[in-house]
């Protein structure tokens, strides 16, 4: 097996939970296991939720688990003028169009009779309203949206490589007609999710990616980005989530299941590895 580069990426909004020290601990291990390395990530683009407090944290359970991480932490709020950079080409290409719709403007134009309401990775499937806005003059700092019909590759379906799912294809039409042009930046932020993450695992050098399965749809939009932007497109490995006694998914609000907490009541590093159904060793 060649030497994996794995990264873990949270966001300083809140305590680390049971799943988030799954996620970090299947990627670590996967590194390690294979003489690579394990990066850490801190995607603070959310100026307003992110919290100095919440990151001093996230190293702290990290180091307790027993984590370590390999080179300097990369922070988003550092790298707002790479996405910009990037932007900025986007826009000249022609590949960003400016929207200014409301969600509910999206709404009402999504659920006209003669378009019906589809639902993509981003919610529902933006219906085009400002797409034939041509990008004119500097970069605005406003909503971009990206161009999913310029953008799509033009061969007849890309392919994604899952650990888990063996390789799925999507095509062309599938990205235009079930994706659309999704949100590259927002204003006041200068980025998106989809944006930065692409950015960031290209800059990182990330080859495999390792995430959780709601995130398996939000994939084909960054493999898009990827060939547009003539990345390296890495391996990929959706797994399972850490869900609660009812089968819901932990978030950040789960408190009770925070990292900290247990640490405080008592249990080992090996407890949380068995707790998430993970050998202790």
């Amino acid at each position: 097996m060649a030497p994996l580069v794995t990264r873990f990426a949270p966001s300083p909004t809140g305590p680390l939970h049971l799943g988030h020290a799954y996620a970090a601990m299947v990627a670590h291990d996967r590194a390690r296991a294979s003489g690579g390395r394990f990066l850490l990530r801190i995607e603070d683009i959310d100026r307003q939720r992110s919290k100095p407090e919440w990151e001093m944290q996230i190293y702290e359970d990290l180091r307790w688990l027993g984590l370590t991480w390999d080179g300097p932490v990369m922070r988003q709020s550092d790298r707002l003028n790479i996405y910009r950079h990037h932007l900025e080409k986007l826009w000249k290409d022609g590949f960003l169009f400016r929207c200014t719709c409301t969600r509910r403007d999206i709404e009402l134009a999504a659920s006209a009779p003669q378009e019906g309401v589809s639902f993509g990775p981003d919610g529902i499937v933006y219906p085009g309203t400002c797409r034939g806005q041509k990008a004119k003059g500097p970069l605005p700092d406003a909503v971009l949206r990206l161009h999913m019909e310029r953008a799509a590759t033009d061969c007849e379906f890309t392919e994604i490589g899952d650990l888990h799912r063996g390789v799925h294809r999507i095509t062309r039409d599938h990205m235009i007609r079930e994706v659309g042009d999704v949100v590259l930046s927002r204003q006041g932020m200068g980025t998106s999710y989809h944006l930065s993450v692409v950015l960031d695992d290209a800059a990182q050098g990330v080859t495999l990616v390792t995430r959780g399965e709601d995130l398996f749809d939000a994939t084909q939009i960054h493999v898009t980005l990827q060939k547009l932007l003539q990345f390296t497109i890495p391996t990929y490995c959706h797994h399972r989530l850490i869900r609660d006694e009812n089968g819901k998914r932990l978030a950040k609000r789960d408190d009770a299941r925070a990292i900290a907490l247990y640490r405080a009541e008592g249990a080992s590093p090996a407890d949380i590895r068995r707790m998430v159904g993970l050998t202790s060793g």
